[in-house]
Parts: C-alpha cells; sequence; structure tokens
C-alpha cells in the first residue's frame, strides 16, 4: 500500500548550494589549470552555458553565437545567448559558428574569470552591439497584431571580483555609468554574490546584491523571472529576410 505518512520533499535551496559549490569548483580549477587564455574562456563560457541550458525551460535555447539581423547588421560575438526558436527559426549554423536572428534574442551575457571596471564596460559594449540591431515582427497564431520586439537583458557572468568589497559602490558607480543601450541588468560572480539592476531616472541604478552563498540561486531566479515577464519574443518578418537574401 502507498505511504500515507508526510510526502517526501526536496530541499531546492541545498540542490542550488551544491551546484554552486560544484560550478565554484569546476571554474576554480579552470582558471588554475588551464593556462592557454582561449581555451580558459571557452571552458568557463561552456560551464554556464550547460548550466542554463540544463535549469531553463525546454523553450529557451542557449548558444554562443553572432546575432544578426535583416540588414545583414553583425553584432560581436556573444559568449552567451538565451533565445527562442518558436516564432524565430532561421538560424545559421556554419562551421559550428551560430548566427542567432535579433527578433529570437531574451537575453545576451559576456563571461569572465572576474568582474572589474575593464569587464563591466566591454559587456556593456558587447549588449549594446545586440540591443542596436533592426528587429522585425509580423502577426503569428494566436498573435493577431505584430507585438512589439522587448528590451533585451544584459549581464555579465564571472567567478570572482577584482574590487574590493567585491560588488560595492565602485562596482555600483560602474554599472551608472554605462550608457543607455550599454546597460547590463543582471549578472553573477559566484564566489561574491548575484546582482540586479534597475534604472530609473537618477544617475545611480538600484542594485540588488545577494550574499555570496547564494549568489547563483539569486542570478537564477531573477533571470527567470526577467524572462517569464517578457513572455514569447515576436515572430520575425521572413519575408524583409527573404529580401535581402
Amino acid at each position: 500500500m502507498p505511504n500515507s505518512g508526510p510526502a517526501k520533499k526536496v530541499d531546492l535551496r541545498g540542490v542550488f548550494l551544491e551546484l554552486q559549490k560544484q560550478m565554484i569548483a569546476s571554474l576554480a580549477a579552470t582558471r588554475q589549470v588551464i593556462q592557454h587564455s582561449g581555451a580558459k574562456g571557452s571552458s568557463t563560457e561552456l560551464q554556464w552555458q550547460t548550466m542554463l541550458r540544463s535549469y531553463l525551460p525546454e523553450r529557451y535555447a542557449v548558444d554562443k553565437a553572432f546575432v544578426l539581423d535583416c540588414e545583414g547588421n553583425l553584432s560581436e560575438e556573444i559568449d552567451l545567448v538565451i533565445y527562442d526558436r518558436q516564432y524565430s527559426p532561421f538560424l545559421f549554423n556554419q562551421n559550428f559558428v551560430k548566427y542567432v536572428p535579433a527578433e529570437s534574442v531574451y537575453a545576451v551575457f559576456e563571461i569572465k574569470q572576474e568582474i572589474g571596471s575593464g569587464v563591466v564596460k566591454y559587456a556593456g559594449e558587447k549588449v549594446a552591439s545586440v540591443r542596436r540591431l533592426r528587429r522585425t515582427s509580423v502577426p503569428a497564431p494566436g498573435v493577431p497584431q505584430a507585438k512589439e520586439p522587448g528590451y533585451i537583458v544584459g549581464g555579465v557572468l564571472t567567478l570572482s571580483s577584482s574590487w574590493n568589497p567585491a560588488l560595492g559602490k565602485t562596482f555600483v558607480d560602474a554599472l551608472g555609468e554605462l550608457p543607455k543601450d550599454e546597460r547590463l541588468n543582471i549578472g553573477c560572480a559566484l564566489e561574491c554574490g548575484g546582482f540586479e539592476a534597475v534604472y530609473g531616472k537618477d544617475l545611480e541604478p538600484f542594485v540588488e546584491i545577494s550574499s555570496p552563498e547564494t549568489s547563483l540561486i539569486f542570478f537564477f531566479l531573477h533571470l527567470l523571472s526577467r524572462l517569464q515577464w517578457m513572455g514569447t519574443v515576436p515572430a520575425l518578418d521572413l519575408s524583409v529576410y527573404g529580401r535581402v537574401l
């Protein structure tokens, strides 16, 4: 007979804390063991990509890619792109290099070993190269009117920080100095904390920062919340791409 006692429970917090420990250990080993900068970067990117592929709902694809638009404009190469293929299945995969249409993009991230002022600025420039692309939109099944393309989330993912304190006022000031199209909204320095930045009319953004212990949980839940709020990306206008091709 089935057990009529209390239902078994899963310690979700414990699951993420253990995942965070594993990622910190793996990324730290990568930084220490792999000396070649290119190989080190590729390994670090793959670990973040694998984690998000494993835990995000299947509607979201995760890859390193270039983002292109219907006019042939191309972004910088983005370490981690979260994109949708339901209404925007148009994708090039040439010699293991992926090209994703701008309409399908939800979020883009730069991945580095540690965060600092130079990394914040560099990540912002990479994010802006995607946000500046042209995005089309047409009606789709269940969507009678063309949907306005949404805001593309930008962020940065690292193991550690070059600042002391790690994510203190200097970090917040660096975020506040970014031009509007370069703004970083969310990110994680695994050993230091996760963060989410909200930009208003004030010069200094409001930045929520987690404890180091819960950096991955904080980042993932805040990212998922933003993705849910965004809904579905618009269906791209294939006729516009067809004229270019």
